[in-house]
């Protein structure tokens, strides 16, 4: 879906996730997408459900506006804490981490801009 209808009521949204007709593309491996709103252009912002594979990792990365992320089900962790379902997590804008899922999970995801992989500095 690349813009949003004028509104939009979402009930229940891991249940929804559950459908058998809920369609997921790969995001990167072991973590799924499925795009509600936004393009990949960078022109906007993007709202995605995500769904992580126990063990799924993102790599170290920068974010280049705010990102919200509402956690649905199962916990995922970065160098900051390990985050379960219910909470929301909000990343300010040129902050940096890495992101797994030891137990796999799903989650609501809010990109105000795209994100940047970038090196770790302590990978040298």
């Amino acid at each position: 879906m690349s813009a949003p209808p004028s509104n939009w009521v979402l009930p229940d949204l891991l249940a929804q996730t559950l459908r058998p007709d809920f369609t997921w593309s790969e995001l990167r491996p072991g973590v799924d997408e499925h795009r509600l709103y936004g393009s990949d252009d960078g022109s906007g912002p993007i709202a995605s459900i995500l769904r992580y594979a126990r063990g799924a990792r993102v790599p170290y990365h920068r974010h280049g506006g705010h990102e919200h992320i509402f956690i649905l089900s199962g916990s995922q962790r970065d160098e900051r804490g390990t985050y379960g379902a219910g909470t929301l997590v909000i990343n300010k804008p040129d902050s940096r981490h890495d992101v797994v899922s030891d137990e796999g999970c799903t989650v609501l995801i809010i990109w105000e801009r795209p994100v940047t992989f970038v090196e770790r500095p302590d990978a040298r």
